[in-house]
């Protein structure tokens, strides 16, 4: 019998209608399009403005679009995982509410957190689900509403990031394609770097941590920096010398959208040609769970059976790791 490995078998994925551009964040805070789009690549970035709709609504979407594209019967979905660092409320959990407004019936469902490198170990998760042989269908969402914890008069913070959400669909597979291998790491060193200091058991909500704004991200933009090109690039470069991969081998780089520098870095350190490089951080800033599967969904029709794809991502935590995945479809 041939062994089982978990492929990606379909692709969504969705981003809101407003558009918050680099010109109109001059008239908020002091920045200008030029300083943005030198130091990070964004020239814009989508936000779902109506305040009845929270990371839900983005993943219920992007998974809808996953099942229109593909005709799937959401009753044949086994499990549901949610890579969100922002969930709709601290306790229920929002994966659970995407399964049923879905209408996977049959799935079990559950949040996933690890801030930008979420969906990569959301993925990785599922994949160990469908390996093990119990499960056949499992749903991998990233979404995220950073809008709802942006400070919009922090310049640090608030031209970077943007919401959205994309899907994946994994089943096994015994032609040899799918996940083949992965590097996952974390680190707290990155713990004060990167966060929400409020809202949590450590701080819980109260008059005064909301007046200081405690509630919203906080960066300190030049230790993150530093440490994603180290570990991101570093880690993405393990990969394809673990599995004999040279820069050639390499079709696509799916890298996580957050600083353009920080992806060409990566790239630069594993050899790959920038025409390999996947990028549409241009439109929609940093999507924190979501960039990864939007990538697959906005450059789906590009992948071929067999092409060799590196994921690779750094988050708050820190978190980061790369995945070596061969596609299992021609789009």
């Amino acid at each position: 019998m041939n062994k089982i490995t978990a492929a990606i078998t379909a692709v969504g994925g969705y981003v809101p209608e407003d558009v918050l551009t680099n010109k109109m964040l001059e008239e908020m805070v002091e920045t200008n399009d030029e300083w943005i789009t030198t130091r990070t690549g964004i020239k814009e970035r989508r936000i779902l403005k109506d305040p009845n709709k929270g990371t839900s609504y983005l993943g219920i979407q992007a998974a809808k679009d996953l099942i229109k594209k593909t005709g799937l019967d959401p009753k044949e979905i086994d499990m549901v995982i949610l890579a969100s660092a922002t969930p709709d409320m601290p306790v229920a959990a929002t994966g659970v509410h995407v399964a049923s407004e879905i209408g996977a019936i049959n799935a079990f469902s559950y949040d996933l957190q690890a801030a930008c490198s979420g969906f990569l170990y959301a993925m990785s998760t599922g994949a160990a689900y469908i390996e093990s042989g119990r499960y056949k269908k499992v749903l991998v969402i990233g979404a995220d509403k950073m809008s709802s914890i942006i400070d919009y008069t922090d310049r640090t913070t608030c031209i970077i990031f943007g919401d959205g959400a994309g899907a994946v669909l994994m089943e096994p597979n015994e032609e040899g394609y799918g996940l083949q291998d992965e590097i996952l790491r974390s680190d707290s060193i990155g713990r004060d770097s990167l966060r929400i200091e409020a809202g949590g058991s450590l701080l819980p909500p109260s008059e005064e941590t909301i007046a200081k704004k405690l509630h919203y991200v906080k960066q300190d933009g030049k230790t993150v920096f530093k440490y994603a090109v180290s570990n991101m690039s570093g880690v993405s470069a393990q990969i394809m010398e673990r599995n004999n991969l040279t820069n050639e081998d390499v079709d696509w780089l799916i890298a996580h959208q957050a600083n353009k520098r920080i992806i060409g870095a990566t790239a630069s350190r594993m050899g790959v040609e920038d025409e390999k490089v996947l990028m549409n951080i241009e439109r929609y800033g940093n999507t924190t769970s979501a960039t990864l599967p939007l990538l697959l969904s906005d450059y789906e029709k590009k992948f071929k059976k067999g092409d060799n794809l590196i994921f690779a991502s750094f988050g708050g935590g820190f978190t980061w790791g790369a995945t070596y995945l061969k596609w299992a479809y021609n789009s």
